[in-house]
């Protein structure tokens, strides 16, 4: 479960301060499907970074699975976004020299599990994702669609219980897009919690619950039954 309370993320610009989100209070059950929408410079990717602990509010505080991790060190920070949170990017991000089975094995290789584990899982993971074929391929061996299946796999082989989207089909074509977004929601029917900032109306349609940002702030808090969410 995901809770925020009264955050604020102020950047300095210059001698100016930039309010990128002010007073963001928001609560999200284990399990959903939600998507953050809102024109570019509305504060979603401020907000998602910050749900991945990739950033820190200015105020408030930011509870995951009933711990404050606001006040974490560095490190306790980044054993928990390892161990909980799975990041999916526009841009795949893989490491270009490794094959599609190498990147997915590599944040398993960081956390020190054992080889023998390490290649179980890396090839249940990719028959889950339909790339078994595609194994030993590097990335400039697969099309766009394939290395973002290879970036979902890489983000969810350390078994997260939320996955943060950042515009995950930004970069394909429709039926490309489909495809990833299909993946993703497979994930989400075994109770991972999906996260997906978006432009894109049709995909923003599928989720159970949006979240519309404008300047910094949630205009916008609704779930497909036409109540507000809880928030």
């Amino acid at each position: 479960m995901i809770e925020l309370e009264h955050v604020h993320r102020v950047f300095k610009v210059g001698d100016q301060e930039v309010h990128a989100l002010n007073d963001v209070s928001l609560r999200i059950e284990g399990g959903e499907y939600v998507a953050i929408m809102g024109p570019s410079g509305s504060g979603k990717s401020t907000l998602l970074n910050i749900l991945g602990l990739l950033d820190r509010p200015t105020t408030g505080s930011y509870r995951l699975d009933g711990e404050n991790v606001t006040t974490l060190s560095d490190q306790a920070q980044a054993n928990t976004r390892r161990d909980k949170i799975g990041f999916v990017f526009q841009f795949f991000h893989l490491v270009p020299r490794l094959t599609a089975a190498e990147n997915i094995e590599l944040p398993l290789m960081l956390a020190g599990v054992q080889p023998s584990e390490r290649k179980h899982r890396v090839q249940q993971i990719l028959e889950a994702v339909g790339l078994a074929d595609r194994a030993h391929h590097k990335p400039d061996q697969l099309s766009g669609g394939q290395r973002q299946r290879v970036a979902i796999a890489r983000a969810t082989i350390m078994q997260p219980t939320v996955i943060l989207a950042d515009e995950p089909t930004g970069n394909l074509d429709r039926a490309s897009g489909d495809e990833v977004i299909e993946v993703l929601e497979n994930l989400n029917r075994e109770k991972i919690t999906l996260i997906i900032v978006t432009h894109d109306p049709e995909i923003g349609g599928r989720t159970l619950r949006e979240i519309y940002m404008v300047d910094g702030k949630i205009e916008r808090d609704e779930t497909r039954r036409g109540r507000r969410a809880r928030g």
